[in-house]
Parts: structure tokens; C-alpha cells; sequence
């Protein structure tokens, strides 16, 4: 029997190839389980008076470290079942501030792919754009991950 939801083998990541994931928001809830699981206890980020009269930050502020897990997640989901094998590397530029209520999804691009000297695994490294609902780009990021061989067991 077929099972579904497996991830994308390292041959299925072609250099150029292009994908996007799904869409989800960012709820009042996901700010502060995250601020309270990590201790995230920032005052941008726990205290809206704070905001009002000392920064040009309006609404509440997802921690950047947030946005990341959060398209991880997505892309953990719907490429990685059962084919990641390892996060080695990434490079991370915030570009704009994500808020409760913002949809963010993932963009991808295969930037980088090529096997492993034992030849059952793969490097691959992708220009990640996290996007929003109005289609701007809050966060880049360029993890290299190890990734299965089609025919590696």
C-alpha cells in the first residue's frame, strides 16, 4: 500500500525547481505559547503600551524566530516526511515584521543540489522567501539540508 505524505527525494529537487507550500496564520496564541515556551519575554513583544509610545512597530509583533518555525513547519509537512535528514546550514535576513492575523507561506527555490560521496543522500540548499497575504517578503533564509536518495533504504 501507497503511503501519502512522504517528502521529496534529493532527485526530485532538481537545481531551478521552484514549489510554494501552503498558507498559515499567525494567531494571538502562536505569539505567546512562543514568547512563554522559549522566554522570548521582550516587551516588543509582550507589552502593546510599550509599542504605542516607544516604537514605530503597530500591532502585535511575532518574534522573527516565530515566522522561521512556523515555515519550517509548513515545509517539514509537505517535502520532508521520511527524505530530510539533516539541517546543516542557513543563512536568515528579516526583512519586515510579521503580526497576529498575517498568512505567511513559503516560497522555494533549488539554489543549490548535488550528492554526497556516499551516493544514497543529497546537499540541497534553497532560497526560502517567507511571503504574506499582501505578498511581501518578511523573512529569506537559505538552509542546506541533507536530503534521501530515491533509492537509498
Amino acid at each position: 500500500m501507497d503511503i501519502v505524505g512522504l517528502g521529496l527525494h534529493y532527485e526530485e529537487l532538481p537545481l531551478g525547481r521552484k514549489f510554494m507550500t501552503i498558507g498559515r496564520t499567525v494567531t494571538e496564541a502562536d505569539i505567546v505559547n512562543f514568547i512563554n515556551c522559549t522566554g522570548m519575554t521582550e516587551v516588543l513583544f509582550m507589552d502593546m503600551e510599550y509599542l504605542k509610545e516607544h516604537s514605530d512597530i503597530r500591532g502585535r509583533v511575532a518574534p522573527g524566530a516565530l515566522a522561521y518555525t512556523i515555515a519550517e513547519g509548513l515545509l517539514v509537512q509537505s517535502t520532508m516526511q521520511h527524505t530530510g535528514l539533516a539541517f546543516l546550514n542557513m543563512e536568515l535576513d528579516v526583512r519586515a515584521p510579521v503580526f497576529a492575523g498575517d498568512t505567511i507561506h513559503v516560497e522555494c527555490e533549488v539554489i543549490e543540489a548535488r550528492l554526497t560521496k556516499k551516493g544514497t543522500r543529497g546537499l540541497v540548499r534553497t532560497r526560502n522567501h517567507i511571503t504574506n497575504q499582501k505578498g511581501e517578503v518578511v523573512i529569506e533564509y537559505t538552509p542546506l539540508r541533507m536530503i534521501k536518495c530515491r533509492d537509498a533504504h
